[in-house]
């Protein structure tokens, strides 16, 4: 859910983990990215949040922000395109990415389901992020990907996140998602019961209209407590 009011001092974004001369650029774009090349602003962020599990969850509000003033100032959308454009290009190398870094690969699903949540036209999610988005998923609801807890914990987090909106935005590819989901919790052997739990959660957690009963969510939540 987009924040009400983003007045928030820099200070709260989590950019400390860069170099002094980077914060600073980072800073400039979030109050004055008319100052400053966009291009490499975007860059850092989507290179960042490919190696930094949490810097990607908190990028989509650090580029909502430059989003937000740079169309205050009315010098056209850079940050945003180049932002796209570089996740379209990880978004072809998804597999050799995987195949490279599990970690790599799920801060690229975390970063992209981030921006999705964000980054708004017209107050809907872009149209252009819709298939990418739900690509990756598929991706991490296949048989090899459910046998990794990472990735399994990663799908589940971002439908808790963004799986209402991707729903409305195409019902056909959430329910071939959904269908692969429940084939994997009824059918795949190995899974470990961990990422049982998680799917049999994620299953109810949409069939109750993407809302978890508080007997439910007590159920689920005290399972992965313990």
């Amino acid at each position: 859910m987009l924040p009400s009011v983003m007045e928030n001092t820099t200070d709260d974004y989590k950019i400390q983990s860069f170099d002094l001369d980077t914060q600073m650029l980072l800073k400039t774009a979030l109050k004055d990215p008319s100052s400053v090349n966009l291009e490499k602003v975007s860059d850092i962020i989507m290179d960042q949040s490919l190696k930094d599990q949490v810097f990607s969850k908190e990028a989509g509000r650090i580029c909502y922000t430059i989003v937000q003033a740079e169309a205050k100032q009315n010098n056209g959308n850079v940050f945003r395109r180049n932002l796209l454009n570089r996740l379209q290009q990880e978004f072809k190398n998804r597999e050799e990415t995987r195949r490279r870094s599990l970690q790599e690969w799920v801060c690229y699903v975390t970063f992209i389901c981030n921006i999705f949540d964000y980054l708004k036209v017209n107050n809907m999610p872009m149209v252009a992020l819709v298939h990418p988005v739900y690509d990756c998923l598929i991706r991490l609801a296949q048989p090899d990907a459910l046998m990794n807890e990472e990735e399994v914990d990663c799908l589940v987090v971002q439908l808790h996140r963004i799986g209402e909106q991707l729903e409305t935005m195409n019902s056909p590819r959430m329910d071939e998602l959904f269908f692969l989901l429940r084939d994997g919790f009824l059918l795949q052997e190995g899974l470990t019961s961990m990422a049982r739990l998680l799917l049999l959660e994620i299953l109810e957690f949409r069939a109750g209209g993407w809302v978890l009963s508080s007997t439910a969510h007590k159920y689920y939540y005290s399972e992965i407590a313990d």
